[in-house]
């Protein structure tokens, strides 16, 4: 994925949001879509490039269900369940985000206890720019598609929000 993991988040916070009967954490949840490529920053600036970015451990979902055991342990063991809502949105658009990564992309699903990197379709390398290669890739129609439901729901949630205060 390339430009859709903010508004697959925003679609998922909002389904979330209406199963769970909750209003709040909207930001939450669109933070959690984005934030395992918050690696990209470690890629450019210290990395120098030289380790791909789905190589760090923020693209790895080990960690991610090692943290996701504590933080619901934890919650349940201190008794504070106005926190599981919040978490659940949270690592829900964690593992969405490697899922949709799993597409074009490569994720290490079993580390620790394989190093492969699993996907489902390689992006062939046509052109020097690489942002060209994941743009002309038949792919990117799939990134289109939740970009356009994500605005269609965003005008449907609008609207019905301005017709109650009306």
């Amino acid at each position: 994925m390339f430009l859709a993991h903010l508004p697959a988040g925003y679609l998922l916070t909002k389904k979330l949001q209406s199963l769970l009967k909750e209003k709040r954490f909207l930001i939450l949840g669109l933070v959690a879509g984005i934030l395992p490529d918050l690696d990209i920053l470690y890629f450019y600036l210290l990395d120098n490039r030289q380790t791909l970015h789905h190589d760090y451990w923020t693209h790895i979902s080990f960690y991610w269900v090692a943290l996701a055991l504590v933080s619901f342990l934890a919650i349940l063991l201190f008794k504070q369940k106005k926190y599981l809502t919040a978490a659940t949105i949270f690592f829900a658009n964690i593992f969405l985000h490697l899922i949709l990564d799993t597409i074009v992309g490569r994720i290490e699903w079993l580390y620790p206890f394989s190093k492969v990197s699993y996907y489902l379709f390689t992006v062939p390398v046509k052109y020097d720019f690489w942002v060209y290669n994941f743009i002309f890739h038949w792919s990117f129609i799939l990134e289109i598609g939740i970009i356009i439901w994500a605005i269609i729901e965003a005008l449907k949630n609008y609207y019905a929000q301005k017709s109650e205060t009306d």
